[in-house]
């Protein structure tokens, strides 16, 4: 009898250790604010890259105007179907998602109604190449 409830009370803490793992990674913030460099304090994504606003989008269109060549450079931060993107410190925006037609109906994270996106030419959390004409790094 012993050995069972040393066996019991293992497998419960491994079921237990598997939980917190999954709750936390869960729990993971969508886009929060954080000090960028020369830049200021922007938005960045929970993998810490910095995310960009596209002037030709219009807000609460429930649309993007950055298609084909444009997604490739510039992609769409995402979530997965059936989940919400969350706010992390400091970002304090409102977030929403719209279904993008032309990627397989993937939900691209809106930031005060306009989609957020990635730069292609961003490799390391605190690049900030993507500040170009038309493109802007995400304010709080």
């Amino acid at each position: 009898m012993q050995i069972s409830n040393v066996r019991l009370a293992g497998g419960i803490l491994a079921i237990a250790a598997i939980l917190v793992a999954c709750s936390s990674s869960a729990s993971t913030a969508t886009v929060s604010a954080t000090s960028v460099g020369t830049q200021g304090t922007l938005i960045v994504a929970s993998n810490g890259m910095t995310v960009y606003q596209f002037s030709m989008d219009s807000a609460n269109s429930g649309t993007s105007a950055c298609t084909d060549k444009c997604l490739a450079t510039w992609p769409a931060v995402t979530v997965p179907a059936g989940s919400s993107p969350t706010a992390g410190a400091g970002a304090s925006g409102k977030l929403g998602t719209i279904t993008r037609a032309d990627t397989s109906g993937a939900l691209q994270v809106t930031y005060n109604g306009l989609p957020i996106y990635y730069f292609s030419g961003d490799s390391a959390v605190g690049d900030t190449n993507g500040i170009y004409t038309n493109w802007a790094a995400v304010k709080p």
